[in-house]
């Protein structure tokens, strides 16, 4: 029988694993759209993302979800 944190590891991995690989178009595109004069729209938009991520992890850090005790 397996410890319920290493699913919990497992799902919080495949979690941020997906939103990392949701970040790669937008690096692929950047220049592209600032071609387009979208570029600071992009920039924007990234920078919500990864600070919806960077929320999420904090709140998984305060909740003890990463603590091996």
């Amino acid at each position: 029988m397996f410890n319920i944190k290493f699913y919990l590891v497992a799902v919080l991995f495949i979690l941020f694993d997906i939103e990392a690989i949701f970040l790669f178009p937008y690096a692929v595109n950047l220049k592209s759209f600032k071609e387009a004069g979208l570029g600071n729209f992009l920039l924007i938009e990234m920078f919500v993302f990864i600070f919806t991520l960077v929320v999420g992890l904090y709140y998984i850090r305060k909740k003890g979800a990463l603590e091996w005790d």
